[in-house]
């Protein structure tokens, strides 16, 4: 994978993960454990899924 597209991956999952935090911030949650907890959470799933070698959409079973 060259770096372009590594930097593309990055930049999706941070905009996750900020978005994830500002919507919690939003609604009022100041805490910092949480905000942190949501955008952890926010590229879990992503995260995982790009790690997993059966996943040929992308990650590290993709052909791409």
């Amino acid at each position: 994978m060259n770096k372009d597209k590594i930097n593309a991956i990055v930049a999706t999952y941070l905009r996750a993960a900020a978005a994830s935090v500002i919507a919690l911030y939003l609604a009022g949650v100041t805490e910092p454990k949480a905000l942190l907890s949501a955008g952890l959470a926010a590229v879990a799933g992503p995260l995982l899924k790009a790690l997993d070698p059966n996943a040929t959409e992308f990650g590290k079973g993709s052909k791409k």
